[in-house]
């Protein structure tokens, strides 16, 4: 059998060894501990601050509490299954060090809201480095973009060829889409970043704590201002796993352009050595699997946000056991998100080449001006509905002649409606087609340039 925990003079015999495994988070927990001894020097000078220890305790506990984290970061202190988690494998090596001085940290808190405040101080610090990376692969999309404001490429709807669109502006889609998940993880923080110390268990406590002494020496912006909630909330998880899949899915979906940009029916990029790999049988393959990968995990991600939401769902207040499987997910969830920004934006920044003489090609090759054709009819008074069955019947006819709208002869155009001149001709070519569409966040290249200005100012923001 095991040793006795702290609670077990309630109990006449040890946990057996199989449940004491199954019970003990330390496996994965440990990944809180300097979060742990960073709130546990907090709590430490409150107690000093308001009396309920001496000063000279409160600092012995701050001292020793400061060497523990030096002895993990030395390797030399590493708990194993018999601390079952984090707080007690800290608070034992603790009265180790200071002795029974140590048993007084523990004064005025509870397991319960000790680790509520230690995951969110994780959390808080981890929002803040997916922030930076997310800038970081903002910063890679805007460098590319600049450089391809005049490079075109086919845009889809259906993944059918729909009209051509400036790659910077393809490009710049994904930059929103990351200013959106920036902005959604300040306002995630904001809720992570309230402190539940000193809710206690789940009803408070008799001593005289003062909870805002300890939120300020943690930077809290607030307390929270109900106990049950306080030791029992998980909404800030619940809110950090759903950004960190909407992160997942804006890589993902840019995962599966570039797997298709990459393959030989699209060919509208090359995947240089340093970001593919090859096949065990075919010496000729060169394989995306970054971004296949990045596709794969976005599942796990969903995963842990819909494990999340099942736990707390059916969970009477105030604290449950069940809440020890927060941890796994939202630690997991964060390693993937940071790993697949990382990797994305290496294998943007310098793990593919866009075949510029490719797209230049794929442009022309398609009915992707034909609404441009009906925009110009419209421009000269015919109504864009009957222009619209007029160009619809042109390309229906060219193709079966196997023609394309710019192979037209003037004398066809004119065939089909008086209207048509020689400018036709340079009103369908695709450069024109994407230069005209000059409207608020078009793809029109004056558009784009400005995007591009908007963006480098929304960088600077930090």
């Amino acid at each position: 059998m095991t040793e006795k925990q702290t609670w077990s003079q309630r109990f006449e015999s040890a946990l057996h060894p199989a449940i004491a495994r199954f019970n003990a988070s330390i496996s994965f927990d440990i990944e809180l501990i300097e979060y742990d001894i960073t709130g546990s020097q907090a709590h430490a000078k409150m107690l000093a601050h308001t009396g309920i220890i001496s000063h000279e305790e409160g600092e012995a506990l701050f001292n020793g509490l400061e060497q523990v984290r030096q002895e993990y970061r030395q390797g030399q202190f590493q708990p194993g299954v018999d601390a079952e988690d984090v707080h007690f494998a800290v608070e034992k090596r603790l009265t180790e060090i200071v002795g029974d001085v140590g048993k007084k940290l523990h004064t005025a808190r509870s397991r319960n809201d000790q680790v509520g405040t230690d995951t969110r101080l994780y959390l808080r610090d981890q929002i803040q480095q997916i922030r930076q990376q997310l800038r970081n692969w903002q910063t890679v999309l805007v460098d590319i973009a600049e450089k391809n404001v005049e490079t075109l490429i086919p845009g889809y709807t259906h993944l059918q060829r729909a009209q051509p669109v400036s790659l910077a502006h393809h490009l710049l889609a994904y930059f929103q889409m990351a200013q959106r998940d920036w902005e959604r993880l300040e306002d995630v923080y904001s809720r992570v970043n309230i402190s539940p110390l000193g809710c206690g268990a789940l009803a408070g406590t008799t001593f005289p704590i003062n909870r805002h002494y300890t939120a300020n020496l943690l930077h809290f912006d607030n307390v929270y201002a109900n106990s049950l909630d306080g030791v029992s909330d998980r909404d800030f998880a619940i809110e950090f796993l759903c950004a960190a899949s909407i992160i997942m899915v804006h890589l993902s979906r840019l995962s599966e352009e570039i797997i298709l940009w990459a393959s030989e029916e699209f060919r509208f990029i090359t995947l240089k050595d340093s970001c593919a790999t090859g096949s065990s049988i075919m010496p000729q393959k060169k394989n995306p699997d970054v971004p296949e990968l990045v596709r794969g995990k976005t599942g796990r991600v969903f995963g842990h946000l819909q494990a999340m939401l099942v736990i707390m769902k059916g969970l009477p207040l105030a604290y449950n056991k069940d809440l020890q499987e927060d941890k796994e997910g939202i630690f997991d969830s964060v390693n993937t998100v940071k790993a697949c920004l990382e990797a994305m934006t290496i294998l943007l920044q310098e793990g593919l080449e866009f075949r510029h003489q490719r797209l230049a090609t794929a442009v022309t090759e398609d009915f992707a001006n034909a609404t441009d054709v009906a925009d110009y009819l419209a421009a000269r008074g015919v109504p864009f509905r009957e222009a619209y069955n007029i160009v619809g019947k042109v390309v229906k006819t060219s193709i079966i002649a196997g023609k394309l709208l710019k192979d037209l002869q003037l004398e066809e155009w004119q065939q089909i409606h008086p209207a048509f001149a020689a400018d036709i001709y340079e009103a369908i070519t695709p450069r024109q087609v994407v230069a005209a569409r000059n409207s608020y966040g078009g793809t029109g290249f004056e558009q784009v340039r400005q995007a591009i200005l908007n963006a480098r100012t929304q960088l600077s923001v930090k």
